[in-house]
């Protein structure tokens, strides 16, 4: 596990680091004459925690925000966890036989990446997985799409998506790949052990590869498909939602 400096912009994302992870905020910046009563709200809690609270201009919070609306309030945030292949195997068994994890096999859209965080967070899931290349990785967009959540859940970056399943595998987790039109219903399996999710991208879908090492390709039923003509995926925080959620409905049985 690592660190690094970086902004976190947006009411909720804001909130959740002061709240939940104090003593990793260094600063925060509030806009100057904003109206909104959450800003007022979160200064308050800031002070109250000893962080040090600063009002400033739009231009400055446009300035660290790096383009994504920051809704008058950012972050310095000196600590961000970040964790890597080597923290899994610690991470598996800490789950003690139960360990549930999404893998997002190259997700460009930092919406969607924040939405996913933001339901494996709600679900409980042990870690979320991405490639460290050619997906997006956790910024100011993805931090306040997640709501917070990107603060509360492990996001492990790994180099090699395929030897990481590999690994996996060996750690007695088992791998089931999301795919369209599989013939294996995701409502067929036992999700009550240590399992991975793996959900594609938007565009391709799961790689070769990376279906290659899953134990089992299924698919999620979509009987609307035959009678709605241009419905034929869900987006992937969408099915990444139904997905962990069937695995907390059979673990809560």
């Amino acid at each position: 596990m690592s660190k690094q400096n970086q902004w976190i912009v947006g009411i909720n994302a804001v909130a959740s680091a002061v709240e939940h992870d104090a003593e990793h905020v260094r600063e925060v910046l509030v806009e100057a004459g904003a109206k909104n009563p959450r800003l007022g709200e979160i200064e308050q809690a800031a002070r109250r925690r000893d962080i040090d609270v600063r009002r400033v201009a739009q231009q400055a919070l446009d300035g660290v925000s790096g383009g994504t609306r920051h809704q008058g309030v950012a972050a310095r945030y000196a600590a961000a966890k970040t964790w890597d292949e080597h923290d899994l195997p610690e991470l598996v068994e800490q789950a003690q036989g139960r360990a549930l994890l999404l893998v997002l096999d190259g997700v460009q859209d930092p919406h969607n990446l924040g939405a996913c965080l933001r339901s494996a967070a709600a679900a409980g899931a042990t870690a979320v997985v991405i490639p460290k290349d050619k997906a997006v990785q956790v910024n100011a967009t993805v931090r306040k799409t997640s709501a917070g959540a990107a603060d509360s859940i492990a996001v492990v970056r790994v180099t090699n998506l395929s030897r990481t399943l590999s690994e996996l595998q060996k750690l007695g987790v088992w791998i089931y790949g999301l795919v369209g039109g599989s013939g294996a219903s995701l409502y067929a399996l036992d999700l009550k052990g240590n399992v991975a999710l793996v959900l594609g991208g938007e565009a391709d879908g799961l790689r070769r590869l990376t279906r290659e090492h899953c134990d089992q390709l299924v698919s999620i039923p979509m009987p609307g498909v035959e009678t709605s003509p241009g419905v034929e995926s869900l987006n992937v925080s969408v099915a990444a939602g139904v997905t962990l959620f069937e695995a907390v409905r059979q673990r809560a049985g």
